[in-house]
């Protein structure tokens, strides 16, 4: 376990060849062995560029439309249902959405649910234990992933018949060639290894963005509600940009989000003290000498993302909620809400993206409680609050403060 920014950096970036990702053979068969996250190497530069490319500022800025009405939709059915919520359930739902959208685009709504029904189940038994028994979580998982395989091999194949060159990840997916002019997948073997890589991408970003983004931007609205002299300041930075728009009848740009300077630091805040992803797994390759100690190869190697972001060494007061301390830089290597090195998380300018729209929408047109004075942590694997942070919404017009 290293719980150092030097240590940490050694192992993600400055000697990451010497150590590979690492996952328990049961979650591999879930998400799908070609998912970007189980390789390094050849494949995983070429794919990760893919990726990369695809999850862009250039990019999803022009999701921001789509993002909107997205967030919009959501808060519009909590606050019309009056009934309290599971934020964290309900954020789930938002991510996935905003998920199908960065890689598909606009999907078939016929194709989207079936996606969204069978990926919930893989996501149930993904952490159970991995038994093959009928009826067991797992087992129902390793089904319901096959169908994913089988609904995605649908989109792709409809695709291909229509000719559809699109700018969203499937599309950079199915379009990309490499120096010898072969497309991602062309195989002499079959023409199906094509759809596995594919697919097991497609779920790998999926899986990687849902419960992560979710858990942050519930954690978002706990400290939010926590605080109220900061939401205020919040408020009035969103305000801003909403009597701009024309009382927010014109759409967010790019521009204006990145003039959410409070609002941005307040999501920095979160990411360290929630540390969504606590730390991650490596394995020594071969015998590898740090600092005098000894790791043998085929050990186990752990960064410790939570240590290093709660350490008063490098966070004054960590277990302060303190958006200003991101006023200044932190120090090289003490900030790692999204790893780093080559498998640092792709997505991480959407996931802010993502947060920040739904944030000037909530405190622009909305109000919401949280129910219940229960507090603490639980895990699953992610931190979220507990319960998931039931809370109650409702439209600021119709319940003027």
């Amino acid at each position: 376990m290293l719980a150092s920014p030097e240590a940490a950096r050694f192992v993600l970036v400055t000697h990451a060849h010497l150590f590979k990702p690492t996952y328990p053979k049961s979650k591999e068969m879930m998400i799908g062995p070609w998912a970007l996250f189980f390789h390094q190497g050849e494949y995983h530069t070429r794919l990760r560029k893919l990726v990369q490319y695809s999850l862009a500022p250039d990019t999803i800025r022009k999701l921001i439309p789509d993002i909107e009405h997205i967030a919009l939709s959501a808060l519009d059915s909590w606050a019309a249902s009056g009934q309290v919520i599971n934020t964290f359930y309900e954020m789930k739902k938002f991510s996935f959405d905003v998920g199908i959208l960065s890689i598909f685009g606009h999907l078939d709504g016929g194709y989207k649910e079936k996606l969204e029904e069978n990926y919930r189940i893989v996501d149930k038994g993904y952490n159970s234990f991995p038994t093959k028994i009928p009826g067991s979580a797992h087992h129902k998982a390793l089904q319901a992933r096959k169908r994913l395989n089988q609904i995605l091999s649908e989109i792709i194949r409809e695709r291909k018949e229509k000719r559809l060159v699109e700018k969203d990840l499937l599309g950079h997916l199915l379009n990309f060639k490499d120096e010898k002019g072969e497309t991602l997948t062309e195989d002499q073997i079959a023409d199906n290894i094509t759809e596995d890589q594919i697919a097991d991408n497609i779920i790998g970003i999926l899986f990687a963005a849902k419960d992560t983004t979710a858990s942050f931007i519930t954690w978002i609205l706990k400290f939010l509600h926590d605080d109220p002299k900061l939401l205020e300041a919040v408020k009035a930075e969103q305000k801003a940009i909403y009597e701009s728009n024309n009382g927010g009848k014109e759409r967010l740009t790019w521009a204006q989000t990145r003039k959410m300077t409070l609002t941005y630091r307040v999501l920095l805040e979160g990411l360290r003290m929630a540390s969504i992803i606590s730390f991650t797994f490596r394995e020594a390759v071969v015998d590898v000498e740090y600092k005098g100690y000894l790791i043998p190869k085929g050990w186990k190697v752990m960064p410790l993302f939570r240590n290093i972001h709660h350490n008063p060494e490098f966070f004054s007061d960590p277990h302060d909620f303190d958006p200003s301390r991101f006023e200044v830089a932190p120090k090289p290597n003490t900030f790692m809400p999204f790893g780093n090195g080559v498998h640092a998380c792709p997505g991480n300018e959407l996931a802010k993206l993502e947060a920040l729209i739904l944030i000037h929408h909530l405190v622009t047109k909305f109000r919401w409680e949280v129910v219940g004075s229960e507090s603490g942590i639980q895990y699953g694997p992610f931190p979220v609050p507990q319960q998931g942070l039931p809370a109650r919404f409702g439209k600021l017009s119709s319940c003027p403060s």
